[in-house]
């Protein structure tokens, strides 16, 4: 019964009913190459929602991993444009780092000056899009400016399924593993946890959530080349409103906001439904601009559902004290 009641198993099922609903409409998604379409256009969310999800432990958020993508990927385009020549495997480790140092800057300003993380990553994500700006004056950089190495890492099929899904599978056991077998990992829970008691079992919580921004950034850069190749476009813009997608799919996933609670499996469950329903809007003739309202209610839902759980899970509590005394 516990694991018929767990978050993973009801939310799987609902991936299940929903691929189902869909291909009552449009029998062709189920088939394997759009499932697997589907699974790779959702890639670079999941990347990036592992990324959140070690912050969201943390009792802190991320806001600028969609910014960070964006000015990540807008300097390996620069860079490419620059050096067409320059091996891909270097302007991906380019790409890891500077993610990585973004999410330092987040993190420092969170660990030293104690600023509320909202508030960090909100100011963050404005001045990562505004150096874009000042770095580009507004241009675009279009595919025909490109190398086709550059482009085509992502794009490249193993097996059947794209680089940048094999990435993503990459990410995902890196992370379990992480957040299963590592001191590193089960810090995040403490901390997320209880940050007094961690504190007293030897963990600095403060570092501790510098590494947690300083993960995200690098997934967010490393994501950032993955994107800018696979779409061979880089611009200001590029990837708005996309941290929005990157909670959402913490949230469902079963991410306790509240910091101290959740999984990889669901993290990428969560990252999957909103991919699912971001593919199957067409199908059903409902415009892809209401995929933000519909990722902000799922939102509202998941936090609900949690927050719903917890409030249960204290009545039963005092009632089993009450009937001890």
């Amino acid at each position: 019964m516990t694991i018929l009641k767990s978050r993973e198993v009801i939310l799987l099922g609902a991936i299940l009913v929903l691929v189902a609903l869909i291909s009552t409409r449009f029998i062709g998604f189920i088939a394997p190459k759009n499932l697997v379409n589907v699974f790779n256009d959702t890639s670079p969310l999941i990347i990036l929602a592992l990324g959140q999800m070690v912050v969201i432990l943390t009792r802190c958020i991320d806001l600028s991993v969609a910014a960070n993508l964006a000015l990540t990927g807008m300097i390996c385009a620069m860079i490419n444009v620059a050096a067409p020549g320059l091996p891909v495997s270097v302007i991906i480790v380019v790409a890891v780092s500077i993610g990585a140092f973004l999410g330092a800057i987040n993190g420092l300003l969170v660990w030293k000056l104690d600023i509320p993380p909202i508030v960090v990553t909100l100011g963050t994500m404005t001045i990562f899009r505004g150096v874009i700006f000042l770095l580009t004056d507004g241009q675009w950089i279009n595919a025909h400016e490109m190398s086709t190495a550059f482009t085509g890492v992502p794009r490249g099929v193993i097996l059947g399924i794209p680089v940048l899904g094999w990435i993503a599978i990459a990410i995902v056991v890196i992370m379990a593993l992480v957040m299963s077998r590592t001191t590193l990992g089960r810090a995040f829970y403490a901390v997320g946890g209880n940050p007094h008691a961690a504190v007293y079992t030897g963990i600095n919580v403060g570092r501790t959530q510098f590494f947690a921004f300083v993960i995200s950034g690098a997934l967010a850069g490393l994501t950032g080349y993955l994107w800018i190749a696979r779409y061979a476009v880089a611009y200001v813009d590029i990837a708005g409103g996309f941290e929005l997608d990157v909670v959402a799919a913490c949230v469902i996933g079963g991410i306790s906001i509240a910091g101290g609670s959740g999984t990889v499996i669901g993290t990428l469950l969560g990252a999957l439904f909103l991919g699912v329903v971001k593919n199957a809007l067409p199908v059903v003739d409902i415009s892809p601009f209401w995929q933000l309202a519909i990722s902000g209610a799922a939102i509202i839902i998941a936090v609900t559902f949690n927050s719903r759980a917890g409030r249960t899970k204290g009545r039963v509590i005092l009632k089993s004290a009450e009937v001890t005394q």
